[in-house]
């Protein structure tokens, strides 16, 4: 238990060092990056919860998001511009104004809520029945969030959300996330889960009971994903519902398997090193199609980049950069082993 204090002591540390290290150098393009990283930070950290003590890959966590992005969005858009913003908003809920902060927790219960609904029969399934179960969800929610006009606005791009998500904010969610995690790893929970991701037969013999024990990580990881919704949304301040499908899908899931599923420092490990892939393909894109070389005709190399780059990955090292010790694990193996020599 002592290795999972230092692995949250260190994370944290590395979310201030972000925070921190952005602000002193004082650039606003930075500040942005930083931000988003750390929202980020919260969505992959948030399916880890998941798909890391489970084993079983989820497609719908982005549809959560989603789903906590426009629930904070109806809250707290002033009434005064919601006829704008949402004409066919319901009368009840046009009047309804509350504190950003208490939304995004409002939108994480809303999220987690939804998922214990819909959720708990696919909790029985594995492998690539679970898989294809997972994405008919998240098409599912897509679909939802797509035609139900008087809660999104439909296809349309919805605006008016107060900007409150700043680097301070998005630091402390991130920071009592990455806790949260590691709490439930070292759970009972978290334990049982992760035996009968190793062998379903034995952990059911011991008297677990997977399909709820899945049940519950994946309506913690719906809730993680319901507040990193909503603090994306207060820091965009508008959007649409192509923003929480299949482009943001395979980033928030490539992030955590180069980082390593299994852990939740790979999880902040990956999220690092695909933020500033991604933002370095992006300029290394945008900067051949201002060529005459490029011609404007460099298109998705960004992804095609991180595309190869997790196959790869998976080639060379399938569990990730950490695919199953935590960081504070691995500084501690190596200082006692290090005493053991001396």
């Amino acid at each position: 238990m002592k290795h999972s204090y230092l692995t949250a002591l260190i994370l944290i540390a590395v979310i201030a060092a972000i925070a921190i290290g952005s602000q002193l150098i004082g650039i606003r393009l930075y500040d942005r990056i930083a931000t988003n990283l750390l929202i980020s930070l919260v969505l992959v950290v948030g399916l880890q919860t998941f798909m890391g003590n489970s084993g079983l890959l989820s497609f719908a966590h982005i549809g959560f998001m989603g789903l906590g992005a426009y629930t904070s969005a109806v809250l707290t858009i002033p009434a005064q511009m919601k006829g704008m913003a949402l004409p066919d908003l319901y009368d009840f809920m046009k009047v309804v104004e509350i504190s950003p902060l208490l939304a995004m927790l409002a939108a994480g219960v809303l999220a987690a809520v939804v998922a214990a609904v819909v959720a708990y029969p696919l909790m029985r399934l594995s492998d690539a029945a679970s898989v294809i179960t997972s994405f008919a969800l998240l098409v599912v929610l897509y679909t939802v969030m797509n035609n139900w006009s008087a809660f999104t606005n439909g296809p349309r791009t919805l605006f008016g959300l107060p900007k409150t998500t700043d680097l301070p904010i998005a630091a402390i969610v991130a920071a009592v996330v990455v806790v949260v995690a590691l709490l439930f790893k070292e759970s009972r929970t978290g334990k049982l889960l992760r035996a009968s991701r190793e062998d379903e037969v034995a952990a059911a013999a011991l008297g677990a009971n997977i399909p709820h024990l899945r049940w519950r990580a994946f309506i913690l990881a719906a809730f993680i994903a319901g507040i990193g919704g909503a603090l994306w949304g207060h820091f965009i301040t508008s959007f649409a519902p192509k923003a929480f499908y299949l482009k943001e899908t395979f980033l928030i899931i490539t992030m955590l398997v180069i980082g390593g599923a299994n852990t939740v420092t790979g999880a902040v490990a990956g999220t690092i090193l695909i933020t500033f892939a991604y933002e370095g393909l992006r300029g290394t894109e945008s900067a051949l199609n201002a060529t005459a070389i490029g011609a404007g005709q460099v298109v998705g190399l960004t992804e095609i980049v991180l595309a190869l780059a997790m196959i790869a990955v998976m080639i060379v090292k399938p569990g990730g950069l950490f695919p199953n010790r935590e960081i504070g694990h691995i500084l501690t193996r190596a200082r006692r082993k290090k005493e053991t020599v001396a």
